[in-house]
């Protein structure tokens, strides 16, 4: 009986997975909600006294940050696209700004502190793809001082991050990420990513 009872649940399992993938609903294991939990509580924005401001785009492409960029003289920029109000305010305020995206032969204006590689960040370095420290060592030894990170790559942030050394992630006074495919950490794949992305960042930056 036993035996009958395993072959069924094996058969009734196979066919709800076959009627879910044509539907592109994937089923996988669940994280452990008490790692969620805790890592929800370490990702708890924490008070500054700096006030926040919105940098860039009133809309997607501007971002929150804390008032606090007197020795920022470099800012990060990977993920251009068409939208660069951001990399345009920072300019303005006198950074130098440096940028890559392989999706764009250029940004979509021209600005004389825009230096622009057509390449995606990623962990490995070919004709197409650069690593972060990479992008990184590019920045002139003359543009000195603090650095800002404005990272936009839709999902590649968390291999890109985990793969980045603990000087690069020390050179960022702040960092502005955005963090795709939140929602998956309820799963376990993705959510050990996820949870070692910030653990990682956790150890040098926090949430504001």
């Amino acid at each position: 009986m036993q035996r009958i009872l395993k072959s069924s649940t094996r058969s009734v399992a196979k066919s709800a997975l076959e009627r879910l993938s044509g539907h592109k609903v994937w089923l996988e294991h669940a994280s452990n909600l008490d790692e969620v939990r805790a890592l929800l509580r370490c990702l708890a924005p924490v008070s500054i006294t700096q006030p926040m401001m919105r940098i860039g785009s009133p809309e997607d492409g501007g971002y929150l940050a804390p008032d606090d960029l007197d020795g920022v003289n470099v800012a990060v920029s990977p993920g251009v696209s068409t939208e660069v109000g951001f990399d345009l305010a920072m300019a303005q305020r006198g950074m130098e700004i440096y940028m890559a995206d392989a999706s764009v032969a250029a940004p979509p204006i021209e600005h004389p502190r825009f230096h622009f590689h057509k390449k995606f960040l990623d962990v490995f370095e070919d004709g197409e793809n650069m690593r972060l420290d990479t992008l990184c060592a590019s920045i002139a030894p003359e543009h000195t001082g603090d650095r800002i990170l404005q990272m936009d790559i839709e999902g590649a942030e968390y291999r890109v991050l985990l793969d980045a050394s603990d000087e690069t992630l020390k050179s960022f006074r702040i960092m502005l990420v955005e963090f795709h495919y939140l929602d998956h950490m309820f799963a376990a794949f993705p959510f050990g990513l996820i949870k070692a992305a910030f653990q990682k960042l956790l150890r040098f930056h926090r949430v504001v």
